[in-house]
């Protein structure tokens, strides 16, 4: 109680400030979303913005400078996922770390006979469940510059936070109802089985292969594409743009076309 109280008047605090007229300037330039919006859910991802900027610990690695730019490039995607989801701020995580570029992190590989493969790869970010979010200013830049070819670094680390509200990793964010599990089930799974057939048999697919590594991977490329290829995923996997538009609450297609 005491910490809702506390968090509650520090946004109050927060908000009462005017809204940077640079921030404006940089939400205009990198989401491109943003200018799409009605009047009211630009107020609204300004406010979220506003909130998500002040309340992060945001930390350069290798030297990097973390500036205005980087915070507000990165609030102004990650808080458009939550742009429909009422006052939802993102509280987890704390931490956003920024390295300059591509960056080498150790990873684990559970192999039969409970044997545990330790090797390093060239990660473009990552999310930790109760930890930080990772990412890789360099790879942000590169998906500025193509904001229309479903890969957004930021939109996908994130979907997996929101996938790991619900203390899973395991593709299914905290839904509202059984009936709304049932039907994300039933077609995430016919999806995802189809991107994995697609791609084992060397056919040309919408979604990026990578999300047919796991249920997690596959909700985090979904999302990627349901903001930055919203007409496509519309027009060739309808139930999956269906399934997504109603649990983002936004009509991504409908924006763009419109």
């Amino acid at each position: 109680m005491i910490m809702t109280w506390w968090r509650n008047w520090r946004r109050r605090r927060i908000l009462a400030r005017p809204f940077p007229e640079e921030w404006e300037a940089l939400l205009q330039r990198y989401v491109w979303h943003y200018p799409r919006l009605t009047d009211g859910e630009r107020s609204k991802l300004r406010q979220l913005v506003q909130v998500f900027v002040n309340e992060k610990f945001w930390e350069g690695c290798k030297g990097l400078a973390v500036d205005d730019e980087m915070r507000v490039t990165i609030a102004g995607h990650a808080c458009l996922l939550t742009l429909g989801f009422g006052g939802l701020f993102l509280d987890d995580p704390q931490t956003v770390l920024i390295y300059p570029e591509q960056y080498v992190a150790e990873g684990k590989t559970h192999l039969p006979g409970g044997v545990v493969s330790e090797t390093l790869g060239v990660r473009l970010g990552e999310a930790w469940q109760r930890g930080p979010v990772i990412l890789s200013w360099s790879s942000i830049q590169r998906d500025m510059a193509h904001p229309h070819d479903g890969h957004n670094v930021v939109l996908h680390e994130f979907a997996h936070v929101l996938d790991m509200l619900n203390f899973h990793v395991d593709g299914t964010p905290p839904l509202k109802d059984s009936g709304e599990y049932r039907n994300w089930n039933d077609v995430m799974v016919a999806e995802y089985h189809r991107l994995i057939d697609d791609t084992q048999h060397g056919r040309a697919t919408l979604l990026d292969e990578y999300g047919a590594t796991s249920p997690a991977e596959f909700f985090a490329v979904a999302t990627e594409c349901f903001f930055e290829q919203s007409l496509l995923l519309q027009n060739r996997h309808a139930r999956l743009y269906n399934l997504l538009r109603d649990f983002y609450k936004q009509d991504t297609a409908a924006r763009m076309s419109g």
